[in-house]
């Protein structure tokens, strides 16, 4: 049941804990509740407001950036489409997935506390059955899918009037920071370094070094290798017979050595191991 669901109501992350980049194959549904956090998925920063609400396609290089000092606190709902598409087919209501399959991530922001209220107690209720069922007990992953669809519904009625995707100004350090992520984005598979950002982006390397740790929590090149570590996970899975050396050099590994290593104590499996999982 964890492989196509998993929700958490109100977790509470521990201060001073540091949240890695990361993608996964689910949807995810997140809502923002209490801390300072600014999130940053692709190439976008969003600092979040108690009761913002992001939908991510899941596949989306993201983290958030909180505040260590203060308590960090969310709702999280991650599926899978193939999960719900049963009974999202027998209704008509495969609309419903459209928000996270072409826009690949949004921020719903909305005032209306009635909403979110409803969406809480219904994310309660599945949290209580995800983490308190087995993979036979038909009965309540029936009503886990019957909690989800409302779910969904809420949030598809919300994206109709409160649906951001430049929710406001964003300062020259946001601005900056975003531009060094599309750079990013477009330039990993090559060879990357600060100088070549500072040259081609007219920023200097300070600026750019302090800037983007301050905003995202990560160094440049941190942010290079998890993005390269993105794509490599994505063509193990999509190019299955495609040689591990040549991934390696398309995804900006400039030996497969060192691929190697930063992909086993990255993911705590070897490439090979990895593929032989997802690839079935």
């Amino acid at each position: 049941m964890n492989e196509v669901v998993m929700v958490g109501h109100r977790v509470v992350g521990s201060k001073g804990y540091s949240f890695d980049y990361h993608s996964h194959q689910e949807y995810e549904i997140y809502i923002f509740h209490a801390g300072s956090c600014r999130y940053l998925i692709h190439n976008q920063i969003y600092d979040l407001h108690p009761g913002d609400i992001l939908l991510m396609d899941g596949m989306t290089l993201h983290r958030p950036n909180v505040q260590k000092e203060d308590e960090y606190v969310r709702s999280i709902i991650h599926f899978s489409p193939k999960w719900i598409s049963g009974i999202l087919n027998e209704l008509g209501s495969h609309y419903l997935l459209e928000i996270f399959q072409q826009l690949q991530h949004c921020l719903i922001r909305s005032n209306e506390s009635s909403e979110l209220i409803e969406l809480e107690k219904l994310i309660e209720r599945m949290d209580v059955l995800a983490n308190h069922m087995n993979n036979k007990d038909v009965q309540s992953e029936t009503e886990l899918k019957v909690l989800l669809l409302q779910v969904l519904v809420i949030v598809h009625r919300m994206s109709k009037n409160k649906l951001l995707d430049s929710p406001y100004k964003k300062d020259t350090k946001a601005e900056y920071t975003e531009s060094v992520a599309v750079y990013v984005q477009e330039n990993f598979h090559n060879k990357i370094t600060l100088d070549h950002i500072s040259k081609d982006l007219s920023i200097s390397k300070s600026y750019i070094s302090h800037v983007f740790k301050e905003m995202t929590g990560f160094t440049v090149m941190e942010y290079v290798m998890e993005c390269r570590l993105t794509q490599v996970k994505y063509s193990l899975e999509m190019e299955p017979n495609k040689a591990l050396k040549d991934i390696a050099y398309d995804c900006g590994f400039e030996s497969v050595a060192h691929f190697s290593r930063f992909f086993r104590k990255k993911v705590g499996m070897t490439a090979k191991e990895y593929r032989r999982l997802r690839v079935k």
